[in-house]
């Protein structure tokens, strides 16, 4: 009995000595995650960095043509966008707004908005 109880306690404390050099498997799962994280913030932030560089762009060709405006408050043809002449073309052949907002992907109402932009 006292061998068994000496041959426990020796595989207890070498057991105990070996889990101090082993792996800890959690740590390594943890540090994945941790670089996941941080790769997917960066990703982000240069996404979002990206779509304020266009907003921006974007912003600034639609100023540039509000100040292209001639004295009446339109724009000339050549300066339309063009959907926007695309729907003017297809409402003055005779298609209906329902017709147009089909072809053009557009909902009725952006059609409307955009033919009473004359």
């Amino acid at each position: 009995m006292l061998y068994v109880l000496i041959t426990l306690g020796a595989v207890g404390i070498i057991l105990l000595i070996l889990s101090f050099f082993m792996n800890d498997r959690f740590q390594e799962l943890e540090q994945q995650v941790e670089q996941l994280s941080i790769s997917t913030l960066q990703d982000s932030y240069q996404i979002k960095s990206k779509i304020k560089v266009l907003e921006e762009e974007l912003l600034t060709d639609t100023l540039d043509l509000v100040h292209q405006r001639d004295s009446e408050g339109t724009l000339d043809d050549d300066q339309k966008f063009p959907l926007f002449k695309q729907i003017q073309s297809m409402h003055e052949k005779g298609f209906s707004i329902e017709e147009i907002a089909a072809e053009t992907s557009l909902s009725e109402h952006d059609v409307r908005t955009i033919l009473n932009q004359k």
